[in-house]
């Protein structure tokens, strides 16, 4: 399949995959969502938590392309977050917050925060 140039359209057969991988991405997300609850990610690696965390960052990257920007991709992962559970919300959430600090954002961001 090729992938198109900023200058390029994106309509035509060879650019149906990203509709249909969003489609599917969604459907698949939500139910992981609510799956992993009370899932633990520390132990096993890929567990349905860390699942439920790639399908949204697969939709995210399938609705950018669709809509030829990243802002789409985050309008896609808003769309499934607002049908999700308030305890899917908050257990993906403490996923992604438990990643962000293991992986250094407190330090990155650092610089620009004022520390007081």
């Amino acid at each position: 399949m090729r992938i198109p140039s900023a200058d390029q359209g994106r309509d035509g057969e060879g650019f149906f995959v990203a509709g249909e991988d969003a489609g599917r991405l969604a459907g698949e997300a939500g139910a992981l969502l609510e799956q992993a609850i009370g899932v633990l990610w520390y132990d096993t690696p890929g567990s349905t938590v860390d699942r439920a965390a790639t399908t949204l960052c697969l939709l995210r990257r399938a609705g950018a392309s669709i809509g030829r920007g990243i802002g789409h991709g985050d309008d896609a992962v808003r769309r499934v977050l607002e049908d999700a559970s308030p305890h899917a919300l908050a257990w993906i959430a403490s996923r992604a917050i438990s990643y962000m600090d293991e992986n250094g954002f407190p330090e990155l961001m650092a610089p620009w925060l004022d520390e007081g």
